[in-house]
């Protein structure tokens, strides 16, 4: 029988608990009871992305994500798709740097539905794979990087700036999207062996969050995915690890079709899971989180030199998290004006820190963008698994915000002293083909960004 334990409410967790389980197998189970309405949310982590992969095998972790709906022992064909949405659930899944998520919404009463999908392909995916699905996943897989990636304006910014920020080699040097050269190149005997290393229980965690009966739940748990034998080929991640500062800005300009000028930049921020990333979250809400930042004040307000300004973070667990300052022009405005006002605001930011009024806004913005997350029982299924997979508990995921309430303003100039400097940074610039008709004014509000989350 599975083991586990109950969690009590913890102070700042809002009244939720959860209990954690594990399997004979190795597979971690995270139940988290919420009769508020009659829904329950199934979510599926495997820790497996594209900083597993190696150079040559780029898209691997995301061509699975594909494979995964492709049939199944049981569930041939587009049957899991048909199944949950035939119920009334939703379901999807997403790949990233470090992990591979499946999840599925459904009414409470179709629960038990929604782990044996889980479970059947977890456990005999391999025995529906062939090369027909495997070519027709390919194909999709090329056209989604057509679509988000080659051509539309600022489409593969992201892919750029993560080249640039990390060293050729470097396990978070090519994105989860792969290279077009890569997914012709994967054989059907790769995503075999790719299957058989990663897609085992004990390299996954399970939640299960909402209307649910947890001794019930963990029965249905316990019967369709105990008997899913383990594997033990997987080899831990390369190290990711890199110096705290560049040491020297990396530049790359691109012509393109684009509607408006503009400036990238990610800058290299601490590690998740610290206390130096959270404060790094903090300054870069007061830089550019929103209308009410620094940067849209000063360029899209006051200079009205940009149409867009943003400061966001890619937060990541095995390797430095990435700033990212996204800038769009207005009219005939160039880079270089724009990226002055930039570096100004920075360097203002760092020798004087943010304002206690600042200070309150943007916690009380990262506040609720974490009870939003956690207010669905998709969401919070998903943080239960994010801290489980990445952290090793997934109870952190019920008291993040204290964390980043306790940052201080002295903590927040200190990381934005060290690291958000010219020396520190990747940077785009975007030039049109054709110079921008300086007459547009600031009337480019239809912007397509473009980036990856």
């Amino acid at each position: 029988m599975p083991m586990g334990h109950t969690a009590t409410a913890q102070a700042g967790s809002g009244g939720l608990t959860a209990t954690e389980h594990r399997l004979a197998n190795g597979l971690r189970v995270v139940l988290s009871e919420d009769h508020l309405t009659p829904v329950a949310a199934v979510c599926l982590w495997y820790d497996v992305g594209s900083r597993h992969e190696v150079k040559g095998r780029t898209g691997l972790a995301h061509l699975f994500e594909h494979l995964m709906f492709q049939g199944s022992a049981s569930v041939p064909g587009n049957g899991h798709f048909e199944l949950v949405q035939g119920a009334g659930g939703s379901l999807n899944g997403t790949t990233s740097f470090e992990r591979t998520n499946y999840f599925e919404t459904m009414p409470t009463h179709q629960l038990e539905l929604a782990l044996w999908l889980e479970a059947d392909r977890m456990g005999s995916l391999l025995a529906a794979l062939d090369e027909e699905s495997m070519e027709n996943q390919r194909d999709v897989v090329k056209n989604e990087r057509r679509q988000r990636y080659d051509n539309v304006p600022y489409g593969t910014a992201f892919e750029r700036l993560t080249a640039l920020a990390y060293p050729e080699g470097h396990p978070y040097h090519h994105t989860p999207i792969g290279s077009m050269a890569d997914l012709d190149a994967a054989s059907l005997e790769d995503a075999r062996h790719f299957f058989r290393t990663y897609y085992a229980p004990n390299n996954a965690v399970l939640s299960v969050v909402g209307d649910i009966d947890p001794e019930r739940t963990l029965a249905w748990v316990e019967k369709y995915f105990g008997s899913i034998p383990a594997h033990d080929g997987k080899q831990p991640p390369r190290d990711g690890a890199l110096p705290d500062v560049m040491g020297a800005e990396l530049r790359e300009e691109i012509v393109e079709e684009v509607p408006a000028r503009a400036l990238m930049a990610a800058y290299r921020l601490p590690h998740d899971g610290t206390r130096e990333c959270d404060a790094a979250d903090v300054a870069l809400t007061v830089l550019g989180g929103g209308e009410s930042s620094r940067l849209h004040n000063r360029l899209v307000r006051r200079d009205q030199t940009a149409v867009a300004a943003g400061f966001g973070m890619l937060r990541l667990a095995g390797a430095p998290s990435l700033g990212w300052l996204d800038v769009k022009t207005s009219g005939g405005v160039e880079v270089p004006d724009i990226e002055a006002a930039v570096d100004e605001e920075l360097a203002r930011f760092a020798a004087e820190g943010p304002t206690a009024e600042e200070m309150e806004r943007a916690q009380a913005q990262l506040e609720r963008e974490w009870l939003d997350r956690l207010s669905t029982v998709a969401g919070r299924a998903d943080e239960l698994c994010r801290f489980a997979v990445l952290f090793g508990d997934p109870q952190l995921a019920l008291t993040a915000v204290r964390r980043v309430l306790a940052v201080t303003a002295e903590e927040v100039q200190a990381v934005a002293a060290a690291r958000l400097r010219p020396d520190n940074r990747a940077v785009l610039v975007y030039e049109p083909l054709a110079a921008p008709d300086a007459a547009a004014g600031t009337d480019e509000n239809d912007e397509n960004e473009g980036a990856e989350q």
